[in-house]
Order: structure tokens, then C-alpha cells, then sequence
């Protein structure tokens, strides 16, 4: 049995029957018209499918405020109690840019850069979890639904069961979870899967990760292993079963779907092709500057295309948008120089003075910008090496409601399991990639309308709101299902 536990926590219980805990609260900081500061709901798709669900019932969110060295007192905003967790400049460097994005994010994603291992990454992480846990436990009423969110809190579950065996807790990870033999790797490999298996219910993008999850368990840990179900032995500390499922997320269809038919983005769209010197196909890239996105791969074979000529400069330009994304850290920054050297070298070679074949936009975009770019593109890549979902996908599939574009989508993205009617490739296999560009450019309309109209009625019967209410009904009828029935024990620490 592990003997790494988590520190002591609270006991004291709060008011709020419904708490969520994320890496960030769901606010963006913001200067009012008086100078003073204050904060606005931030997009995005885990907040728009909890805040009716908050506002209906009496919620929580627990989450840090992202300013260094600064403590908030709980605060309301747009019907949801915020309860800011305090991260100083060193909690910052050890535990997020250290342990979640350094050693965890490279791990989870097939080890495309290799982790490092830290001892004092690892020592930030538990305390950052802890300190989670914590802020938690004093907001959460008696019988409260938690639901924890991603990768950089996967110790919080067990940490909440310890403490309160009344909660009924879930657990999301928004990322892949990696095969047995890559996660063998991690030297706290048994704690992090302990801490996830502290929840009733864990939810994964893919069924594989799910698989993965239960094959890490089974071979790191003294769980019993039936199914999807976890049984911890009775001596151990928590004695809840946990259950692993696939609850792919998704995005806000209607919303989308409604900016789409604005006539002003609509008219955007069209200056956008306008501005690019309306060529014949705009392709477009939309990702965070992440090595896990497969950009050198998208930018090899697009150079490659107008080298062989089977695109022409003058009748294609493709719009790559790579938002910033940690900066501070050495890998992204070496990143960055590859792909700028890359867009140098495509644009010297192809660009003419009446038109250019790739526009290259280090910048973030608002949504409604972002649904002009997909107007205005006839064909999107995607072709992520490692992704969970990737809703920029789902997002360009339900702006196309007149059935036009072709979706170009990496087959290691949660996506392709839902979106089988894009154009799958292997962004490793260039040759292949080149090929199956070329036949998203060529596609007929016919064929992309047909294709196009099942991925909407997909996204249609599962949007975002549908993922958060099939996931909590599932954690609240597998809580009361598997509650113990007699009281759990907490080990002394």
C-alpha cells in the first residue's frame, strides 16, 4: 500500500452543494471604466456548460485567480461563489510550469519531449493539491458533488475522500492518459493513481484512456480490477469504487452554429479572403504553439506541396494560427524558432509580390474572429500528433452549416472517434499527409455537404452541455450506488 499520503486536511464543511475545481477560476481580470480592477467571465467550454448548472443550484468554483503572489478573499461574479486559491511566483514555477507542464503534459502525450523528473516538482505538486483540497473542503456542504478537473490536480480526489467520505466526487482529465509501459516511467506513479482513484467516477476523452487507466491501476496498485471498476483491498485507506468511462467533450453547437449565421462575422469572412488576395483555397491552422500540435508536420508537407506544384502560389495561402502558450518555458521557445524558421523559409521560396502562401499569426483571437477564419477557410488541418479532444475540430464542422469545408484531422485526436467523416491522416506519415491534403482541396461539394451534415448532426445530439449532464448523472447514480456502507477509515498521516 502507498505510503506517500497526502497531508491532513480540514474537516470543516461549507455551503455550496456543487463545487468544481479547475487549475483556474472561470474569470478573466479586467480594467472597469473607473481605472479600478475587476474580473469578467472568461469563454470556454467548461464554464458555459456549469454556469446554469451553477446558477441553478448553489455552486463553487475553486480555482487560482492567475496573478502571482497574491491572495483574494472568496468573491462572487455572474451568479457563481469564485474561491481563488493563492499560487506564488515559485508555486508557478515548481508546480505548473515544473511537474503539470514539464513532467506530466510530455508524459501523457506519448512522450513526444521527454519529461523530466524533479523530486522538488513532485514535493510543489502535492502541496499545490493539498492547498486545492483544502479550499475545497471548506466551501463543499455536507454531500456535496465535486467534480475536479484535469491533470494538474489528480491527487485532489483522494485527498477529498480522506477528509469528507460523504462527498461524491469526479474526476475529468482533459488530456490523453498514456499506455502502461510509458507511464512505468513516472517515479510517483502509484500516488497519482491512487489520488485519481479517490473519485467515484473519472472521466477520459477516449475509450483508450480509460483502458490505459485501468491497466495502471491493475499493475502499480493493489486495486481490484473488474471491468471498469476499481476495488481498493479493505485495509487500504479509501473504500470507494472507482469507476473509469470515456465522456468525450464537446462544444457549444448552437452557439457556434448562431455567430455563424451573423451577417457581420459573415461579411468578416469575406474581407478575410479579400485581404489574402481572394486566392481559390485558404486552408487554416488553428492551435496553441504546442509541441503536441503537429505544426513542423503541417508546414513540412504544405512546403513540400508547392515545391511539388501540385498546390500553386497564387491559388492557395494557408492561415496558420499559433497562439502563445508558456513561453517561459525552453522547450515552447525552441518551438517557436522551428516553426517561425519554417515560415520564413516557405514564404522566401513561394511568396510573390501579388500574393503570399502562408500567413503566420502568433496571436489568441476572440470567438467571434475565430468562426470569421473558419468561414473563410475551405479546409482546416488538424494534425495534432497527441490531443484529447481538440474542439477547434468541432468548432469548424459547426460554423460550416451551408455543408462546405472539408475537415483534415489527425487520427490521434479524441476527435477523429466522433468526426469519422473528415479526412483522416497520420500527421507522421508525410507522404501520406500530402496525399490526403490534396483530396480535401480537390473534394467535390457534394461529397463535402454529405460529409459535412453527418459531423453537424453528430455535434448536434452531443454538444458540451450534453457531456457535463451525462457525466454528472453518471457520477450521482454510481456515488449512490457504490456509498460504503459502513464508515471509511483515514489513516493516521
Amino acid at each position: 500500500m502507498n505510503t506517500d499520503r497526502p497531508g491532513s486536511a480540514t474537516t470543516e464543511t461549507g455551503q455550496y452543494d456543487f463545487v468544481v475545481v479547475a487549475n483556474r477560476l472561470p474569470v478573466d481580470r479586467v480594467t472597469n471604466e473607473d481605472g479600478s480592477s475587476g474580473f469578467r467571465r472568461a469563454p470556454g467550454g467548461l464554464v458555459t456548460a456549469l454556469h446554469p448548472i451553477m446558477s441553478a443550484s448553489s455552486g463553487a468554483w475553486v480555482g487560482w485567480h492567475g496573478a502571482v503572489d497574491e491572495t483574494l478573499e472568496d468573491f462572487d461574479n455572474d451568479g457563481i461563489h469564485l474561491v481563488p486559491v493563492a499560487l506564488s511566483e515559485a508555486d508557478v514555477e515548481l508546480y505548473y510550469e515544473g511537474f503539470s507542464n514539464s513532467t506530466l503534459w510530455p508524459l501523457y502525450h506519448d512522450v513526444i519531449v521527454p519529461p523530466e523528473y524533479h523530486r522538488t516538482w513532485w514535493d510543489a505538486y502535492k502541496a499545490i493539491n493539498q492547498r486545492f483540497a483544502d479550499a475545497t473542503l471548506r466551501v463543499a456542504a455536507p454531500g456535496a458533488t465535486v467534480w475536479v478537473h484535469d491533470y494538474q490536480l489528480q491527487l485532489v480526489p483522494r485527498i477529498l475522500r480522506m477528509a469528507r467520505p460523504d462527498l461524491k466526487i469526479g474526476f475529468f482529465n482533459h488530456i490523453p492518459f498514456p499506455s502502461m509501459s510509458l507511464f512505468a516511467q513516472l517515479p510517483w506513479r502509484t500516488q497519482i493513481l491512487e489520488g485519481l482513484a479517490g473519485a467515484d467516477l473519472v472521466g477520459f476523452q477516449r475509450k483508450d484512456d480509460a483502458d490505459n487507466f485501468m491497466n495502471c491501476l491493475q499493475n502499480f496498485t493493489d486495486y481490484s480490477i473488474q471491468g471498469f471498476e476499481a476495488t481498493p483491498p479493505f485495509e487500504h485507506d479509501t473504500q470507494n469504487i472507482c469507476t473509469a468511462a470515456p465522456h468525450p467533450i464537446s462544444i457549444d453547437t448552437s452557439e457556434v452554429a448562431r455567430l455563424a449565421r451573423d451577417p457581420q462575422i459573415i461579411a468578416r469572412a469575406a474581407q478575410i479572403r479579400h485581404e489574402l488576395g481572394n486566392p481559390k483555397t485558404v486552408m487554416l491552422g488553428v492551435d496553441r504553439l504546442d509541441y503536441t500540435k503537429g505544426i513542423r508536420h503541417r508546414l513540412k508537407a504544405y512546403g513540400e506541396l508547392l515545391s511539388d506544384q501540385a498546390l500553386q502560389a497564387g491559388e492557395v495561402c494557408l492561415i496558420q494560427v499559433a497562439s502563445p502558450s508558456r513561453e517561459n518555458v525552453g522547450r515552447y521557445m525552441q518551438l517557436r524558432n522551428q516553426v517561425e524558421l519554417m515560415v520564413g523559409q516557405i514564404t522566401g521560396q513561394h511568396d510573390t509580390i501579388s500574393h503570399t502562401t502562408l500567413r503566420y499569426l502568433h496571436h489568441s483571437y476572440p470567438l467571434r474572429e475565430m468562426i470569421a477564419l473558419y468561414l473563410a477557410a475551405d479546409v482546416l488541418l488538424v494534425t495534432a500528433l497527441r490531443d484529447g479532444m481538440n474542439l477547434v475540430a468541432k468548432e469548424y464542422v459547426a460554423s460550416h452549416q451551408d455543408g462546405r469545408g472539408v475537415l483534415v484531422l489527425s487520427e490521434f485526436t479524441g476527435a477523429a472517434d466522433q468526426l469519422n467523416d473528415a479526412v483522416l491522416v497520420n500527421p507522421h506519415d508525410i507522404a501520406g499527409m500530402k496525399r490526403k491534403i490534396i483530396a480535401a482541396v480537390t473534394m467535390d461539394e457534394t461529397e463535402q455537404s454529405e460529409r459535412m451534415q453527418r459531423m453537424i448532426q453528430h455535434l448536434e445530439h452531443n454538444d458540451v452541455q450534453h457531456w457535463s449532464r451525462h457525466f454528472l448523472d453518471d457520477l450521482n447514480e454510481l456515488a449512490e450506488t457504490h456509498r460504503p456502507t459502513s464508515p471509511t477509515k483515514v489513516s493516521e498521516v
